[in-house]
C-alpha cells in the first residue's frame, strides 16, 4: 500500500476508534504523529473532507501563506467508514493471496 494511503487509512482508523469519545485530540493524527510534513497532512485532511470521508475540519492559508488547519470537531462520516471497511477487506484478500503464492510453488 502506498504511503499516502497508509496515512489516510491511519487517520480514518483513528477517527473511527474515537467515535466513542466525547472529544478528540487532533494530536493523535497530526503531522508529527504521522511523521509527514504539515503541508502534506493538511492536504490529506482537505482531500478527505472534500470527498466526504471526514467533516468538522477546515484547511486554509493565513495572510502569511502558512497552512492553517481549523479543527471544528473533526469526525469520520459514513462514507469514511465505508472506505475503511472496503480497504480492510481488500487488505485481507491481498495478504491471503500473497500467502498462498508464497506457499504454492509455480504461482
Amino acid at each position: 500500500m502506498n504511503d499516502n494511503f497508509k496515512c489516510i487509512y491511519k487517520i480514518l482508523r483513528t477517527l473511527e476508534k474515537a467515535m466513542d469519545c466525547p472529544e478528540f485530540d487532533l494530536a493523535q493524527i497530526d503531522h508529527n504523529t504521522l511523521e509527514i510534513s504539515k503541508e502534506r497532512w493538511a492536504r490529506y485532511l482537505e482531500m478527505m473532507a472534500d470527498i466526504g470521508y471526514i467533516k468538522g475540519i477546515r484547511v486554509y492559508e493565513d495572510v502569511t501563506g502558512g497552512t492553517v488547519v481549523d479543527n471544528q470537531g473533526i469526525r469520520i462520516t459514513l462514507k469514511g467508514l465505508e472506505y475503511l471497511s472496503e480497504n480492510t477487506i481488500m487488505q485481507r484478500m491481498y495478504k491471503t493471496a500473497k500467502g498462498i503464492k508464497e506457499i504454492t510453488p509455480g504461482l
